[in-house]
Formats: C-alpha cells, sequence, structure tokens
C-alpha cells in the first residue's frame, strides 16, 4: 500500500490509465478481429471495410504506446496482403 501522499495519487493515475489502455487495447483487437473474421469467411467488400475502421485503430495504438510502431505497421502490411490475396 502506498504510505506518502505522491505515492497515493500515482496510485490513483495509474488506475486511471489502466482503465483507458484497456479500453483501447480492446478496440483494436476487436477492429483487427473483425478485418482477420471477414478475410476468413472469403468476403472482400467486408474485410475492405473493416480495414478501414481498424488501420486508424492500429495507428492511434502505436502512437499512444500500446503496440510498438513496427508491430502496428506489420499488422496493416499482413492484413492489407491477405485483402488483396482475396482479389485474385
Amino acid at each position: 500500500m502506498a504510505n506518502t501522499s505522491s505515492a497515493r495519487k500515482a496510485a490513483r493515475k495509474i488506475a486511471r490509465r489502466t482503465e483507458i489502455n484497456k479500453a483501447r487495447r480492446s478496440r483494436m483487437r476487436n477492429a483487427v478481429r473483425q478485418v482477420e473474421e471477414a478475410i476468413e469467411a472469403g468476403d472482400r467488400n467486408k474485410a475492405l471495410e473493416a480495414m478501414k475502421q481498424a488501420e486508424p485503430q492500429l495507428m492511434r495504438a502505436a502512437s499512444s504506446g500500446q503496440v510498438h510502431r513496427n508491430a502496428a505497421s506489420r499488422k496493416v502490411s499482413r492484413l492489407t496482403h491477405q485483402i488483396a490475396k482475396l482479389g485474385k
């Protein structure tokens, strides 16, 4: 348990940020899951629409430090490549 007032305040701040971070991470994962499900179903149009939602979520997560920016870029690249393969 925190002893000093500054440590108590830090604990409160951490709790608030944790809630925000969980929500952001959840939104990002849900957006990516939508794309992956559309790809599995073979629905290119649905996958493209889902990708329009997922890419900004991934980049937002990268800019706020939820995921590394290279990891986010790699995820976008791989999903885009899979969507492109659906068109063939």
